[in-house]
């Protein structure tokens, strides 16, 4: 097996039991979603790994020296790019902010594009699926957030576009993605 394969069959079982926010589809589509619009941008396989492993730590629990013995260390490097510190002694809703600004100052300084093709192909499946869940739900989508404030939801979108834009604007993956963060968030 490739490091792609076996990256699919690791992170899909990391995460069997886990589902998409506002859904009964397993969470793994999600994964694999990332990973085939990453593909659209690359082909490195190292990068397509990394973009359907980028949830294992930050959501499954799985340790980073796990991801760096089972793949290496730019893949295991490549996931903690986009990896969030849960800040597990506080709530979620409790670190948001904090947890978004740090995370978006670690892609600001971020000096590899293999890292910005995982964010756009992560944040890229995360606002289709928010732009789904907000024609069925409306404003009540919110609710179902940490951060239920429309307007720090439309900053960390918005501001990841920027950032994303000089690398990766000419990608069709980062036109959707811009497109459909103004239209969500168009009335903030």
């Amino acid at each position: 097996m490739n490091i792609l394969e076996r990256a699919i069959i690791f992170a899909t079982n990391a995460h069997e039991s886990l589902k998409r926010k506002n859904s009964t589809l397993p969470y793994a589509v999600h994964l694999m979603e990332t990973m085939v619009i990453a593909s659209t941008i690359t082909q490195d396989m190292d990068v397509l790994a990394a973009a359907v492993l980028h949830d294992t730590v930050e959501d499954a629990g799985v340790k980073l020296s796990e991801i760096e013995k089972e793949f290496g260390h730019y893949v295991a490097q490549l996931v903690a790019s986009e990896t969030e510190d849960k800040m597990e002694y506080e709530t979620e809703e409790a670190t948001w902010i904090f947890r978004k600004h740090e995370a978006v100052d670690q892609l600001r300084i971020a000096d590899d594009r293999n890292v910005r093709i995982i964010w756009l192909s992560d944040k890229l499946s995360n606002i289709r699926a928010i732009r789904r869940d907000y024609d069925r739900l409306g404003e009540s989508i919110w609710n179902t957030f940490h951060m239920k404030d429309p307007r720090e939801q439309a900053w960390y979108y918005r501001t990841i576009a920027e950032l994303l834009e000089g690398d990766l604007g000419d990608t069709d993956a980062w036109k959707e993605f811009d497109s459909l963060v103004k239209d969500v968030f168009k009335s903030v």
